[in-house]
């Protein structure tokens, strides 16, 4: 009889170390699991490099403000001052004036050091009763210089142009347009 209750005692104790291995060991491997994902996710997330709803703007010296809006934008792995943009609208507030130049575009190249910033595929510039259409625009917060070129077509209340570039100074407003070939000539209807 002690026998028995010795064996039984033996294979009670084996199966109860048993249960609790069995438990411990699937618990682990969930509370691991639950550490992994995590991690993973974490480490999405922070190498991501996309940004979403962007917003910078910058004042020079003269009180000029300089905001960009974009819906998305991606960071340059090679240059991290860098940003590649979509959706974006750009506000070049003048103090001196109190007049606003408004850029809109498909996609933008954004340098966060400098502000100099490229605007691509169906690039609107307003200002006063102006619009200008290209397909690309650079611009120089430094120089306050817009250059526009690709398919320019300039539109104010009195004429319509249509250019390979147009040169706009966003202090003084002094503008140039000309072509490429300098033997071709600039087009220009009048609205009247």
């Amino acid at each position: 009889m002690k026998y028995l209750n010795f064996r039984s005692l033996t294979i009670s104790i084996v199966i109860l170390i048993s249960i609790v291995l069995i438990y411990y060991n699937n618990f682990q491997k969930k509370k691991t699991n639950q550490i992994l994902n995590l991690e993973s996710k974490e480490n999405n997330s922070t190498n991501s490099n996309i940004i979403k709803d962007i917003k910078y703007s910058s004042k020079d010296l003269k009180g000029n403000e300089y905001i960009i809006i974009a819906n998305e934008g991606e960071i340059d792995l090679d240059n991290t001052d860098i940003i590649f943009l979509k959706d974006v609208k750009a506000f070049i507030k003048l103090t001196k004036k109190n007049e606003t130049i408004r850029i809109i575009s498909d996609f933008g190249k954004y340098n966060t050091i400098n502000f100099d910033t490229i605007f691509s595929r169906n690039v609107n510039v307003e200002y006063l009763d102006n619009l200008i259409v290209g397909d690309y625009l650079d611009f120089s917060k430094d120089k306050n210089l817009l250059i526009i070129t690709k398919n320019v077509v300039y539109t104010n209340s009195s004429n319509v142009l249509k250019a390979d570039v147009i040169e706009l100074d966003t202090i003084t407003k002094n503008t140039k347009i000309f072509m490429h070939n300098t033997k071709a000539k600039v087009k220009i209807e009048s609205q009247n």
